[in-house]
């Protein structure tokens, strides 16, 4: 599929459809990334569904709490809970997957929401450029350490649990460069220095959400078909929210800054609505079930994914995107291994 600049106005000039609702009672729900915006609308309205647990994971204790009092006010529930993770840090994410391996318990959804747009090179401590790290490399980790809680969880349940990364419709301007295609490394060589330089930083973002939808239609491939798990991505739209704050937190004049506030007040929708594909890729198509495992959801619907993902080049980038993952989460924990040895497979070539 081919997404033209008019299909983009008309996707954000469209009435988005009212939130997809049901009955959470006993499920345990994490949202990761949830003390503003999209995170945040999408967990008051996962707490007025009234789930056992309600878990938000948030970097800032401070901002987690305001957002846990904002919750209560504002839906009444009482069963939120805030947890602390940064994904900028991998020893803080292996912590978090123990900590809730000991007292999580089962976990029915997962939305993996938090994310960053960084336009200049930055380091983590674990010496990845942070959008990479945030955006892919420990969104992935975290969602593979929690595979056992999510396949439990649907086990002892009558519907299959959900894992809902947060991808983007920009996935479908991202032009990967020869090099990068063809790379057995390619997370390597966007994290380089030669790769890093303002040219090719200005998509880094386009390119980590690139990364979440290849990760999730990965990711499906290797689940058996019998798994009581699916694993949706979804494109919120352009919506408010913090990812663009870099620029506004400029102290000086900006005619960056002039023409994004214009553009948000043209096109964007708020963050509840866009809140509400987090929630539909949670709760949403249960009815067909087997489309929604791999599915990509924009304005409450499936829709097709870019041409490039679909093509000969894109799954064979997919691949190569997915084993160097998986080489590097390996490296950091050693519960990575056994989880891919547990509970995926091999994929069939014949099928992408």
């Amino acid at each position: 599929m081919k997404r033209s600049f008019l299909s983009f106005l008309v996707d954000q000039w469209s009435v988005v459809p009212p939130v997809e609702t049901t009955d959470l009672s006993g499920k345990t729900v994490l949202v990761v990334g949830a003390n503003v915006g999209l995170g945040l609308e999408a967990s008051k309205h996962f707490a007025r569904m009234q789930p056992a647990r309600l878990i938000i994971a948030c970097r800032s204790e401070a901002k987690g709490k305001a957002a846990l009092t904002e919750i209560k006010q504002e839906t009444g529930y009482n069963g939120c809970e805030l947890w602390i993770i940064d994904l900028a840090n991998f020893a803080s994410v292996t912590a978090f997957a123990d900590k809730f391996e000991k007292e999580g318990g089962d976990l029915h959804i997962l939305v993996m929401n938090a994310g960053i747009l960084q336009p200049v090179y930055q380091s983590t401590t674990d010496g990845w450029e942070s959008t990479l790290q945030v955006n892919h490399i420990a969104t992935s980790l975290l969602s593979l350490l929690l595979i056992p809680r999510l396949v439990a969880a649907g086990r002892n349940s009558s519907t299959p649990s959900r894992l809902v990364l947060v991808s983007s419709g920009v996935h479908h301007y991202v032009k990967p460069t020869k090099e990068v295609k063809t790379s057995s490394k390619p997370l390597e060589m966007l994290s380089s220095a030669e790769w890093c330089i303002p040219e090719h930083m200005h998509s880094r973002f386009f390119e980590s959400k690139l990364f979440n939808l290849f990760f999730i239609r990965a990711l499906t491939d290797r689940l058996q078909s019998i798994t009581p798990l699916s694993a949706v991505a979804v494109a919120p739209g352009y919506s408010y929210s913090q990812l663009r704050r870099f620029w506004y937190e400029k102290p000086t004049f900006s005619f960056v800054r002039i023409g994004l506030a214009i553009q948000e007040r043209l096109l964007a929708w708020t963050s509840e609505q866009g809140s509400r594909q987090l929630v539909f890729g949670a709760v949403g198509g249960r009815d067909n079930e087997e489309n929604m495992k791999g599915g990509y959801v924009s304005v409450s619907r499936l829709v097709e994914v870019a041409d490039f993902v679909l093509s000969d080049e894109g799954h064979k980038m997919q691949d190569a995107v997915w084993n160097e993952t998986i080489d590097i989460l390996s490296s950091v924990s050693d519960k990575i291994a056994p989880i891919v040895q547990d509970y995926l497979v091999v994929p069939d070539s014949s099928t992408n």
